[in-house]
Parts: structure tokens; C-alpha cells; sequence
């Protein structure tokens, strides 16, 4: 009933783009709520092996692993601002160029709209990139989506670093 709602508005609105919005939220909507309480496990059970199968993959510098992770299409916003593509990530790992010590995750909350899952955690890092250390607190977004073969792939990252209170005086 809502995804022929969120039909008729489109046909009827002067805002195809709002519509549009729409028609997506109410079918993700939709696909999400009819999956049986087993599979929403599952599949939570897959985001949280494929968060520690990242994590160990970032300390490890493990780029076939890292590879496999990321969706062809891959892109991340990296807490300066800068958009990173799936090589660009893989060529900091291989080079050295981003090198992690440690790296402890906690908070982590999976929310899933369809094929779609939004994760998002804390993260305590020790590491450098190429502008210097960049250990600190930082708030993620990742984002996986399950491709055509029903693996599920990374295909967005953003990172927010948590500033120190002391930072701004």
C-alpha cells in the first residue's frame, strides 16, 4: 500500500526527484520489513564478519583482502575531506602511505534498508598518512551493499574525526 502511495505521488507531483525519494524509501522499506527475523541474523552475522575481516585487513595492510572488500565503485571521504577511490585506498595501504598500529572499534550499530547496510561505530586509532599521525577518536559510516552474486561489498566509508575538547582552546 505505501509503495502504490509513494507511486501515485509520483505521477501526480511536480517533484519527480521528491517522488523518486519516495518510491526508494517505501520499497527498501518494504524489502527490509518482510525479511524473516533468521535473515536479518544472518545477515547481520555476514556485516560483522565482513567488519573485522576490514579491521584485520587495514592492520595488516592485507590488499587482496582489502580488494575483495571493496566495491569496484568504491568511495570514501576521509576525515580531511579529500575523496578516496578503491585504488587510491589500496595504493595508500600497499606503499605504506597509511599504516595503522591499532585500531579498536566499539558502538557499532548495523541498520539494513533492503540490500543496502549502514554501519557506523567508534574508532580508536593509532597510525600515520601522508599528512602526519592520525591517531585519535573517529566516528565511521560504512556502507555495504549486496551485489548481483549476494556478496555484500563496501561501496562507501566516511570518517569524522572526534575532537578533544583541550584542541580548542
Amino acid at each position: 500500500m505505501l509503495l502504490a502511495q509513494a507511486k501515485s505521488f509520483v505521477r501526480a507531483s511536480r517533484r519527480p526527484a521528491l517522488g523518486l525519494l519516495l518510491v526508494l524509501a517505501a520499497s527498501s522499506a518494504v524489502l527490509h520489513a518482510g525479511l524473516p527475523r533468521t535473515q536479518k541474523q544472518e545477515s547481520r552475522h555476514e556485516i560483522d564478519q565482513l567488519e573485522v575481516a576490514w579491521r584485520d585487513a587495514v592492520l595488516k595492510a592485507n590488499i587482496a583482502a582489502m580488494d575483495a572488500l571493496l566495491a569496484d565503485d568504491y568511495m570514501a571521504i576521509t576525515a580531511n575531506g579529500t575523496l578516496q577511490t578503491k585504488e587510491q585506498a589500496l595504493a595508500n595501504l600497499r606503499t605504506g602511505r597509511t599504516h595503522f598500529t591499532a585500531l579498536d572499534l566499539s558502538e557499532r550499530k548495523v541498520r539494513f534498508y533492503g540490500t543496502t547496510a549502514l554501519v557506523t561505530s567508534l574508532a580508536e586509532i593509532k597510525g600515520t598518512a601522508a599528512d602526519g599521525d592520525i591517531s585519535g577518536s573517529y566516528r565511521f559510516t560504512r556502507v555495504y551493499v549486496r551485489d548481483v552474486r549476494g556478496a555484500w561489498k563496501i561501496v562507501s566509508f566516511e570518517a569524522s574525526r572526534i575532537s578533544d575538547p583541550d584542541e580548542r582552546k
